[in-house]
């Protein structure tokens, strides 16, 4: 790294609005991909001449490389650098995305998401970190967070906007190649304006049977439930890995609690308020991830929206991510116990689902769908804002890496419960309906009709399940968050128990 790589610590520095701009540049680029590349699946499969077998291959081998390899780009960052490996997990996405947007048969598409999973990974976890040591004031570090916040949260429902655009009006292959702008800019600012405090790197050797554990199991965890989707929770692989994945993690946690420089020190996760944030935050991301794929397929399948409307009927949500994140979250979040947000922001989107839970094929989308968006944005961006600032509150800067891995790793494993659990409840709703009513639909359309319903059916039972699931995200968030407010004299250091280095999640794809 060069002379002016570096800062003295407990320096303010004199860039961090500029580095925010790439670092949060970078973070748009990956939560775009998830929703862009779902948006492109169908002319992509068609084209490359994936069966229908396979095409979940486009999005699951993203996910497994993703979720499996966040503690070890968490620890790759915190050896290396913060800096370098947030410029070479850019490097790596963009020359990915290249490779998908190029992409002659599935065999190449499926490994380069792969691949872009593996570079994810590692740019995730030293964004986070990156941004955290770079704003030292209490009061600015909110507004910086609360920009990068909404951004992420929001980020997924702009990729529909920009995927529909783009497969509608140019092709499906600039979905992928749309990355490569994103990347070069966000690392080439980095380079030049990012300088990142001294004496917070971990050189302790890579504790090599931990990344092989935590990966194994976490590619088992999450691939356990992707298959659960598809081929059904009694399915002899489906078991298979989740056994597999029980027996990896735990004997990865036992290895952890044994050697000298663990993966993951046990301390990151077993303090109170940690454990609440990241418990809290997977339950949330469960319920969330249910909501854009049944909402997405209603207005899709049921209402006829075209990707693009679907894409801009999203809107509302982001909004309200963005005034929860940076009006509300921001401006409270040196004011009052983190706990006394996110409890009631949990609850707020719960009572926006709780009206989704009223759905009908003919639901207006101004009546119903509209105030249940801005409460759901409106809650979850009110709720992020807390969670991130204590997420690694209280963590050596040599373990900040990993910390905010945890963040990304327990919404990415929340992702993929939430995919498969609430898509296995609406499909087992849609099923159970339409065969209980089929036989008094007569003529063809009727029986259209009441396959729409069982459609609607299935999703309003599904939506019922995340409603009780935000629920309890709140009650965890009330009961084991009991953190005061921050003290607006913290000061994120370099130096070893500085405190609140503040990363922000990730949505899980």
């Amino acid at each position: 790294m060069s002379e002016t790589a570096v800062k003295a610590p407990g320096v303010p520095d004199a860039n961090r609005w500029k580095a925010l701009v790439f670092i949060a540049l970078a973070q748009l680029m990956v939560v775009l991909d998830a929703t862009i590349v779902n948006i492109a699946l169908p002319s992509a499969q068609q084209d490359l001449g994936i069966s229908d077998g396979n095409r979940q291959w486009v999005v699951t081998a993203y996910a497994l490389a993703f979720g499996g390899l966040l503690l070890f780009g968490g620890r790759i960052a915190d050896l290396w650098g913060r800096k370098r490996a947030f410029v070479v997990g850019l490097a790596g996405f963009a020359l990915a995305s290249a490779l998908g947007g190029a992409a002659t048969n599935e065999a190449m598409m499926f490994g380069a998401r792969a691949l872009q999973g593996v570079f994810g990974a590692l740019l995730a976890p030293a964004a986070l970190s990156l941004l955290a040591v770079m704003f030292t004031d209490a009061k600015e570090r909110a507004k910086a967070f609360g920009i990068y916040g909404a951004i992420a949260g929001g980020g997924g429902a702009v990729g529909l906007i920009l995927g529909g655009f783009l497969t509608e009006y140019l092709d499906w292959r600039w979905t992928f190649y749309v990355n490569i702008p994103f990347a070069v800019v966000a690392a080439a600012g980095a380079w030049f304006v990012i300088r990142e405090p001294e004496g917070g790197r971990n050189r302790s050797p890579l504790d090599i049977p931990g990344v092989v554990l935590s990966t194994l199991g976490l590619v088992a965890l999450v691939y356990g439930f992707t298959r659960a989707e598809s081929e059904g929770w009694s399915d002899s692989v489906t078991i298979t890995m989740f056994v597999a994945s029980a027996v990896l993690l735990a004997t990865f946690v036992f290895v952890e609690s044994r050697v000298k420089a663990p993966l993951l020190p046990l301390r990151v996760i077993t303090e109170r308020n940690r454990g609440g944030v990241y418990l809290s935050l997977g339950l949330a991301i469960i319920a969330m991830f249910g909501l854009f794929l049944f909402l997405t397929y209603y207005l899709q399948v049921v209402k006829g929206y075209s990707p693009v409307k679907t894409g801009f009927a999203f809107l509302p949500m982001i909004v309200g991510m963005i005034t929860g994140s940076t009006q509300i979250g921001t401006r409270l979040m040196t004011r009052v116990a983190p706990r006394l947000l996110m409890g009631p922001g949990f609850l707020v989107a719960a009572v926006g689902m709780l009206l989704l839970t009223q759905l009908e094929i003919g639901s207006s989308y101004a009546a119903l769908l509209l105030p249940a968006m801005l409460l759901l944005g409106l809650g979850m961006g009110t709720a992020f804002m807390p969670a991130m600032s204590l997420s690694t509150q209280g963590v050596e800067p040599r373990d900040a890496g990993v910390a905010s891995a945890m963040v990304n790793t327990s919404q990415q494993v929340g992702g993929a419960i939430g995919t498969a659990l609430l898509n296995t409840i609406a499909a087992s709703a849609t099923t159970s309906y339409i065969a209980d009513h089929i036989g008094s639909a007569t003529s063809r359309s009727q029986q259209q009709l009441v396959q729409l319903e069982g459609q609607v059916q299935g999703y309003t039972s599904a939506i019922w399940f995340a409603v009780g699931i935000l629920v309890v995200a709140a009650a965890i968030a009330l009961t084991l968050v009991n953190a005061g407010r921050p003290d607006m004299s913290a000061v994120t250091g370099a130096g070893k128990g500085a405190e609140d280095e503040v990363p922000v999640p990730v949505v899980a794809h």
